[in-house]
């Protein structure tokens, strides 16, 4: 497959492994440091090591795994590893993981002497199609997703798609939330190509084309002003629920679990405003419902919900903001839902 050339980065598929020890070779950094957590160092890092053979001037810096690792406080204890390892304004950062390595250690390289070089090595589905393209950092702040970040591009991304196999199924499925909502927003004739295939385990050039998609989107709004806003479908409600679920859940939703739940709410609220008819409505119920297993959302919870949603960084003059679809493959910008409607979304959801 050929490397997609983004916002002044490439991203590399075939031999992408390689491409990045060359890329740090060629790079002539002073000191290069590999930030993990102890799931990706287990599984993965191995097989970056394996690439570096003969270079010595790295450190690894690992962390807890979750989101409950994305906040200010762990940033601080990376600050400080590359402090004691003696990184310099020379240094480069290379995120090995999933999507919580991806946006903190943007973060973290971004604002690090003002600013040092990073790439993305994507260990997930979910960070391969979504949190490695774009150039979004960031952070939580009292469990209010990525309120907290910069726009700042990597130097280069490397997908290898071998790393996927190591990957639960559950986790698969969460990154399999952001391609459908890919075609749900840009792509109806990708949107059919993914009902139809197998997504236990998605094939490269479904892969491929999801970060192809989001690239195309991103290049021509880097910074959220207009069409990047329609990646927000689904998370408006999603991150709500996700919050939630951490806040309130022994074992919590993963992202894209959570996501599926707010396209399904979203998708009814499409219906109801913009126009999605009934029979698309059905379909993406069809689809998303047959996938990720129902979750309760119970009734007391539907004010915390819409409080959350309150506080997410969409919303404009504190009014509650929504990408809707008015028919599969292509979406409708900035409408704005009452707590009421979002209420009902809810009670759509449960009902199924």
């Amino acid at each position: 497959m050929k490397t997609i050339q983004s916002d002044n980065y490439p991203i590399y598929f075939d031999n992408s492994l390689s491409e990045l020890a060359a890329f740090v070779e060629q790079g002539h950094y002073s000191r290069f440091f590999i930030l993990t957590d102890e799931n990706t160092a287990k599984y993965c890092l191995p097989l970056i090591k394996g690439r570096f053979a003969g270079m010595d001037n790295f450190d690894i810096i690992e962390i807890n795994s979750g989101e409950e690792s994305k906040d200010i406080d762990f940033c601080i204890g990376i600050w400080k590893m590359l402090i004691d390892f003696g990184a310099d304004r020379q240094s480069l950062l290379i995120n090995l993981g999933g999507g919580v390595i991806s946006d903190m250690g943007g973060f973290v390289a971004s604002t690090f002497k003002r600013g040092i070089d990073f790439v993305h090595v994507p260990t997930t589905l979910l960070s391969q199609v979504d949190a490695s393209v774009g150039g979004k950092t960031g952070i939580d702040i009292d469990r209010i997703k990525n309120i907290i970040g910069t726009f700042t591009q990597p130097k280069a991304v490397f997908i290898a798609y071998e790393l996927l196999k190591t990957l639960p199924k559950r986790q698969i499925l969460s990154g399999l939330a952001e391609m459908l909502k890919h075609g749900l927003i840009v792509d109806a004739a990708y949107w059919d190509a993914l009902k139809s295939s197998d997504l236990s385990m998605p094939s490269a050039e479904l892969i491929y084309r999801s970060i192809e998609i989001k690239n195309k989107v991103v290049i021509a709004d880097p910074t959220e002003k207009g069409l990047r806003k329609s990646l927000n479908f689904g998370h408006t409600v999603g991150h709500a629920v996700e919050t939630n679920s951490l806040l309130r859940d022994d074992n919590p939703l993963t992202h894209g679990e959570a996501i599926a739940i707010g396209m399904i709410c979203e998708a009814y609220l499409s219906h109801k405003k913009t126009g999605l008819s009934a029979d698309e409505l059905a379909e993406i119920v069809k689809v998303i419902g047959g996938l990720y297993p129902k979750y309760h959302i119970q009734d007391d919870s539907h004010q915390a919900l819409c409080s959350l949603m309150l506080k997410d960084k969409k919303n404009q003059n504190g009014k509650i903001n929504c990408t809707l679809l008015p028919r599969i493959g292509e979406c409708q910008l900035d409408n704005i839902c009452t707590e009421e409607e979002l209420c009902d979304s809810l009670g759509y959801y449960a009902s199924l």
